[in-house]
């Protein structure tokens, strides 16, 4: 070796050195939030005698289990012409396109550029100090450009963008659930204000006709003006409770309506129908094993956790030293007839190589925030986990409670028009005094109220828990 040169090679390599040294570093930048397991959760006592099959999970198009032609059809106007359905087809469709410029960025790009230059030289550039002289340079040339993706970072960049993407995908099927769920709800609750505002119906005629019966009986001096104006009172209590149940009605209607994506008397035209409650509760066998794969907003959170880890892969990357390839080639010319020739082409190629040595942290804090966002998803991720198995367990124990207190409420119920039946007629005849008709009425009322209220939930109950067994979504 030259001795002259060592002292230079002795320079170059501590100045590497300490370039090497002093690049920014992703040390001590971690993450801290660990994926739940659902095998850990513990629901047995929760889940205890209900029934359980493997072939329990729902099936895709569960509402046609009720049987109702009308509601089928209710949901597809839903699923057809919902806004909020064409919200997260827009997510959807702009995830997907965040996938398109993740793979384009891993692409090599190619440019074609041209130009023609007219200028007046000064005299200083002239070589012959003349000036007032004039040139056209026209110029025509490709560049291109590659990025070596030596550490992987631009593949994980576009594997994060494609697990966002799925978890866009995923929201769209969990979007069509929950909207059919509302839809199939509005709809229970439609039939039920339609079936209290009958029940309000009846009752004004009841009260009407006691009102007017007890007039008879005032006029005749065998009752008091204060028996007479309490049934009055309470003919008038009667009607103001038909009128809100009717307001009731129209708000239920128009509820359903606007999840329908129509105009606010869309309900107007559909008819009053009774639909069945579902007998038996069966469960599928393999809760809460397979639940992570059956929900769509579990599977959605599944693939957020696999995005944010694979953009920390990416984030880390950009620690690391990169090489870009650059080549140009094409033609340079003051004049015209000479520019395809040889002395007018030109190109050049080579590497440029990038290396991070100080950026105020600035790398840091993005690696940072990527795990932020990972914990972030992971969190999201076991929350929406814990709180889907407990939402199924307490399904369950309302769905017990709704079956034993329907069939009390029915026996109540027949017990309480048995006893109305005797009382009016014992009434009518002048043997049982009007304290008693009051009463009574009173009682048959709210037991009618609350036999169609309870019905109401059951449905409810039931649809609510095929949702939370996701609607017959399958990853």
């Amino acid at each position: 070796m030259n001795a002259k040169n060592a002292p230079r090679l002795s320079s170059c390599g501590l100045l590497l050195s300490l370039l090497l040294t002093g690049c920014a570093t992703s040390e001590g930048l971690t993450t801290h939030n660990s994926v739940l397991s659902p095998d850990s959760l513990q629901a047995q006592k929760s889940l205890a005698g209900v029934h359980f099959s493997p072939a329990a999970w729902p099936q895709q198009a569960w509402w046609k289990n009720f049987n109702d032609p009308q509601l089928n059809q209710l949901i597809d106007q839903a699923l057809a012409s919902s806004p909020d359905l064409q919200i997260v087809n827009a997510q959807a469709a702009k995830a997907n396109a965040a996938v398109v410029a993740a793979e384009a960025a891993r692409m090599p790009t190619l440019d074609a550029d041209g130009s023609v230059t007219r200028s007046r030289l000064a005299k200083v550039d002239d070589p012959l100090l003349e000036g007032h002289r004039y040139a056209t340079l026209r110029s025509a040339y490709l560049s291109a450009s590659y990025t070596l993706d030596l550490w992987g970072g631009q593949k994980a960049a576009w594997e994060s963008a494609l697990g966002a993407a799925r978890a866009s995908e995923v929201d769209k099927q969990g979007a069509r659930l929950t909207l059919a769920a509302n839809v199939t709800r509005a709809y229970i609750n439609l039939n039920l204000n339609k079936e209290l505002e009958k029940l309000a119906e009846d009752n004004v005629k009841r009260t009407e006709s006691i009102s007017q019966l007890q007039q008879k009986y005032f006029a005749n001096g065998l009752s008091t003006r204060y028996q007479y104006n309490q049934a009055r009172a309470t003919a008038k209590s009667a009607e103001q409770a038909l009128t809100a149940a009717k307001q009731a009605t129209v708000d239920a209607g128009i509820k359903l309506s606007i999840l329908l994506g129509k105009g606010p008397d869309a309900w107007r035209s559909l008819k009053q129908v009774q639909l069945s409650v579902p007998q038996n509760m069966t469960l599928p066998s393999d809760i809460p094993a397979d639940l992570v794969g059956r929900r769509p907003d579990v599977v959605a959170a599944r693939w957020r956790v696999e995005s944010a880890e694979k953009n920390i892969a990416a984030v880390k990357t950009e620690f690391y030293p990169n090489i870009n390839l650059v080549a140009e080639a094409g033609s340079r010319n003051l004049l015209g007839d000479a520019f395809f020739g040889a002395p007018s082409q030109f190109f050049n190629i080579g590497p440029t190589l990038s290396l991070p040595i100080f950026d105020g942290g600035k790398r840091r804090a993005d690696l940072a925030t990527s795990n932020a966002d990972w914990d972030l998803a992971v969190a999201h991720y076991n929350s929406t986990v814990i709180s889907a198995l407990g939402n199924i367990s307490d399904s369950i124990v309302s769905m017990k409670s709704l079956g034993e207190q329907n069939d009390q409420a029915q026996q109540a119920n027949q017990l309480v028009h048995s006893a109305w039946d005797d009382v009016s007629k014992e009434y009518s005849a002048g043997l049982r005094p009007f304290l008693d008709v009051l009463s009574l009425q009173s009682q048959l009322i709210e037991s009618d109220q609350q036999v169609a209220e309870l019905k109401a939930q059951q449905l409810s109950q039931a649809v609510l828990l095929i949702e939370q067994l996701g609607g017959g979504f399958k990853a």
